[in-house]
């Protein structure tokens, strides 16, 4: 008997924050593509009905802890319906504010990142190193995968994982960069999908958060960092990637 590939259900929040390598990979994989805006008003659908769906949940500049502002009440039904939707061990993907929702939804949290002592905000913004906290080849989404990987970091919150949360990659800043729990969620705090053309968008319509945590030459800095990284994290995050799709796969076929 034939297996019908999943539908990759892509939960946007912002239009410059799209699927990018997901989307492109999970097309080579047979995948259909729907793609939902909660903050549009769009419904999602019923977790119990759905079936065969990997849902990705993506990034955008609002903080999982704004979700009770009226002016995004969309987040909060969104977390409603994730929390179902992790309960019934659907496959999920959460990048960003898509991983810390996740992490919400499995009984963690979010609070501003901070270092040093007295503890100081920091945005974490540029290409920068996570390391893994396994042996790669001991775990499936970080098989063909260096110990290290340059990725690239947009935010200024951390997650607290759940406790049924495993974490697999941390930067040096922030300690929850990579996370799986079981083997139907993955959580990426930061970005192996974005795409050159993308990346530019986001420099100019996210320019004084750049600003904020780079200084001025932070624009040009992002462009001269994705010059000498963009091609290897890009070929790296299609390893990660398919790694992940493959694994959120098998648990579609679960009852």
């Amino acid at each position: 008997m034939t297996t019908l590939a999943p539908t990759l259900l892509v939960v946007q929040h912002i239009d410059r924050e799209g699927p990018d390598l997901v989307a492109e990979i999970a097309l080579e994989q047979g995948m259909s593509i729907q793609t939902i805006r909660p903050d549009q008003g769009e419904p999602l659908p019923d977790p119990i009905s759905t079936q065969n769906t990997i849902a990705l949940l993506l990034g955008g500049p609002m903080s999982v802890e704004d979700r009770h502002q009226d002016a995004l009440a969309w987040m909060q039904r969104e977390l409603e319906w994730l929390t179902f939707w992790h309960q019934q061990q659907k496959p999920v993907l959460g990048i960003c504010l898509g991983a810390q929702l996740l992490a919400v939804a499995a009984g963690g949290s979010v609070k501003p990142l901070q270092v040093g002592l007295p503890p100081q905000p920091l945005k974490e913004v540029g290409f920068g190193a996570i390391h893994w906290q396994t042996e790669p080849s001991q775990e499936p989404l970080l098989r063909g995968l260096q110990p290290s990987e340059m990725v690239l970091h947009w935010h200024g919150d951390r997650i607290q994982l759940p406790p049924a949360a495993t974490l697999l990659g941390s930067s040096l800043h922030c300690p929850e960069q990579v996370f799986r729990i079981a083997k139907h969620a993955v959580g990426l705090q930061c970005h192996f999908e974005l795409s050159r053309s993308n990346l530019e968008r986001w420099i100019e319509e996210d320019h004084d958060t750049i600003v904020s945590a780079m200084g001025p030459e932070g624009p040009e800095r992002l462009r001269q960092g994705h010059e000498r990284f963009g091609e290897s994290v890009q070929q790296q995050g299609r390893i990660f990637i398919r790694n992940t799709l493959r694994l959120l796969s098998a648990r579609t076929t679960k009852p």
